[in-house]
């Protein structure tokens, strides 16, 4: 299964899933360290892990005094722990949730860590507690690879377009919880109580996430009820006749049982220009969510960045 041009390599979700659904549950793990020490931070931003060219790290969490970063290598398959000391790590390979966590409580000690997380996943239905988790799990490297070298571009293109709002918006991260990478925009105004109800999440975290009128968009590899690869987008709370306004490029449909606008992976990936379509996807989804919600648009928005430029002050 060979690589297109432009790194937007083929991800079939029903090729991979079982390696999916493991990789998931790991990164449950490894970013519960950061929850267990990093300190609140708004709409859980602080929880998240970040796309490196290798793969996904936690960046430096200060466990105590000490600075301990765990990074998924998905060139060399190994989880990563370092501090400004010490580099340790173990191979990715089949094995059982229970036999990462243990792996992975025995990095962190070894670092001068402390491992005492929440023991069970979050976000997913019948959750087994990660010790509990006993069975072994596949580990498809190559299938592994071609998903992080789709989250790069994918990252360059939400990225760009991360540029053009001047108002508050979080950064290009990934959330373990819901196994996505995500970028969301804010009006500025205070959102009615999201109801929550999001399996082995409490209701407050929920909550505190959508505390604010929200527009997000994102990509994730399958599973959840869509079994393949999706870009999506949508707005809380959702403007009036949000799933009737017109959006782009043509294979971008409104999801009645998600409650979003999608487009498939598929599509951008094998499309004469994948970038262009997915911006135009993200454009086109929140101009839909900031018209209907009437945001001060005019405030909130500029023209796209560009390397080495600086954004021009008409005032």
């Amino acid at each position: 299964m060979s690589d297109r041009p432009g790194n937007w390599p083929a991800i079939p979700y029903s090729q991979w899933k079982e390696t999916c659904t493991s990789l998931h549950l790991w990164t449950q793990i490894v970013g519960k360290y950061r929850v267990a020490h990093v300190p609140w931070r708004n709409h859980s931003w602080h929880v998240t892990l970040h796309v490196t060219s290798r793969g996904l790290t936690t960046g430096p969490v200060f466990d105590g005094d000490n600075p301990i970063t765990l990074t998924f290598d998905f060139k060399d398959h190994r989880l990563v722990g370092e501090t400004p000391d010490a580099v340790k790590s173990f191979a990715l390979e089949p094995m059982s949730v229970a036999e990462f966590h243990k792996r992975t409580g025995d990095l962190v000690a070894s670092l001068g860590g402390n491992m005492d997380i929440h023991g069970a996943p979050n976000e997913v239905p019948d959750a087994v507690p990660f010790a509990d988790d006993t069975d072994e799990r596949p580990y498809d490297g190559d299938a592994v690879r071609r998903f992080h070298r789709a989250m790069l571009s994918i990252t360059k293109v939400l990225d760009k377009f991360s540029t053009s709002f001047l108002g508050k918006i979080s950064p290009v991260h990934f959330f373990w919880g819901s196994f996505d990478l995500a970028v969301t925009r804010f009006s500025g105004r205070k959102a009615p109580r999201h109801p929550g109800g999001v399996p082995n999440l409490p209701d407050d975290v929920a909550q505190e996430a959508y505390s604010h009128e929200v527009s997000s968009a994102g990509f994730w590899p399958g599973g959840g009820g869509v079994d393949e690869a999706m870009f999506y987008s949508y707005a809380y709370p959702a403007p009036d006749g949000f799933e009737k306004q017109s959006v782009s490029p043509e294979a971008a449909r409104f999801d009645d049982k998600l409650g979003e606008f999608v487009l498939p992976y598929q599509a951008v990936r094998t499309s004469s220009d994948p970038e262009g379509d997915l911006l135009s996807f993200l454009q086109t989804t929140y101009a839909a969510a900031a018209e209907g919600a009437d945001w001060d648009r005019e405030a909130l928005e500029c023209e796209l960045g560009e390397p080495s430029v600086p954004r021009t002050i008409d005032n």
